[in-house]
């Protein structure tokens, strides 16, 4: 089997694509698999660590507001339709899967023109502007959250399959803590270790909020690990420079500050609490990993999605959601607190967490992906 997939920009359109293409190998180990991508962005280096070849194509985000910016982002994805009817004409794919995002746009234009099938699968509660329009003509769009199905055109075929994560359950399971805890270099801590970590690009506002609140509760039982994203990383190792000096204290022994992590499941396992934003594969790998979390919905997601599938995780009581409107380094360790200090709380937020979990998901997709 060869299948081309289309991804771009943030780890919520990358990460589920090359999970995907983790399961068309398992189940068929001599396929052939390509990435599309852009030329810059965050899924080159994803794809090339999980050992994938991508090749790039113009294209443009259009912005919602009126702006020239929109004009060149037009100009762009029509060239990109070029771009991709010349890479999908060379690598003769079976098929063509997007995970949502602006580069499905051309790919998935291209792959139309040249009568090749294509599937889009949609993490999200609420469809991002590229699923709703290509939906109609894709041989079916599968779904991360079964309500999405309501908010997509009446006639695309729709599969309620869940969103594909890095790992399984048993995965995780099956992971030794200490050997974790040893290979993270955290065999060392003695705390309570809370896993602050806000996607692909980071959060600055909460980074300076973790930040600032250290500052002020620096606590003996509390040890966070601060995934900042990459163009945040030099300023948060700055302030917490700047922090060291006012108070005259080592922070060492409270926060460790990281770029990236690519073994999340092992980060995962060493971890009481996680802080996070509230993005589809996010929702997914905490219910995997039957983790407590405190959620921070992105504020300017599409349609509020991320606050919907917060709710999720909310509603069974396997989290607590913030608004950044409303975080203040105060109210992060008065919940940070009151969910660490009861051992039973723990306990139950992470059974919680694993109700919500999707059985089938690779089989689900499998299917979808084999479908006449």
């Amino acid at each position: 089997m060869r299948v081309v997939f289309a991804c771009a920009g943030t780890g919520g359109h990358i990460n589920p694509a090359i999970a995907m293409a983790n399961i068309v190998l398992k189940h068929e180990p001599d396929s052939k698999i390509l990435f599309i991508g852009t030329e810059s962005g965050l899924e080159n280096k994803l794809v090339k660590n999980a050992g994938y070849d991508i090749k790039h194509i113009r294209t443009g985000k259009i912005l919602r507001e009126i702006t020239l910016k929109n004009i060149t982002a037009l100009i762009n994805a029509y060239m990109g339709i070029y771009d991709s009817k010349k890479i999908l004409k060379e690598f003769k794919p079976d098929l063509v899967i997007g995970t949502g995002g602006y580069i499905c746009g051309p790919v998935m234009k291209a792959a139309k023109k040249l009568r090749i099938p294509y599937i889009l699968h949609e993490s999200n509660a609420f469809p991002g502007v590229s699923v709703k329009l290509l939906a109609k003509d894709a041989k079916c769009v599968m779904l991360g959250f079964e309500d999405a199905k309501n908010r997509l055109n009446s006639k695309a075929k729709t599969i309620y399959t869940g969103t594909p994560a890095k790992f399984s359950e048993e995965e995780i399971e099956n992971l030794d803590k200490e050997a974790c805890l040893k290979k993270l270099k955290l065999e060392n801590i003695d705390k309570k270790i809370v896993l602050v970590t806000c996607g692909s690009q980071g959060a600055k506002r909460i980074n300076e909020v973790v930040l600032n609140m250290i500052k002020k509760y620096h606590s003996d039982n509390v040890y966070y690990i601060l995934v900042t994203g990459d163009k945040n990383y030099e300023e948060v190792c700055n302030i917490k420079e700047k922090i060291q000096e006012e108070i005259n204290i080592n922070l060492d022994k409270y926060i460790k500050i990281e770029k990236f992590i690519f073994n999340m499941d092992e980060m995962y396992k060493v971890s009481d609490l996680c802080i996070t934003r509230a993005g589809a594969m996010t929702i997914s790998e905490l219910a995997l990993a039957h983790k407590p979390s405190i959620l921070i919905p992105l504020p300017t997601a599409a349609e509020n999605h991320q606050f919907f599938n917060a709710k999720v995780l909310e509603n069974v009581g396997a989290a607590k959601i913030i608004e950044q409107r409303d975080l203040t380094e105060d109210i992060l360790y008065e919940n940070v607190q009151e969910i660490l200090k009861d051992k039973n709380k723990l306990e139950k937020m992470s059974e919680k967490a694993k109700s919500v979990i999707v059985k089938n998901v690779e089989d689900k997709i499998y299917n979808c992906i084999k479908m006449k």
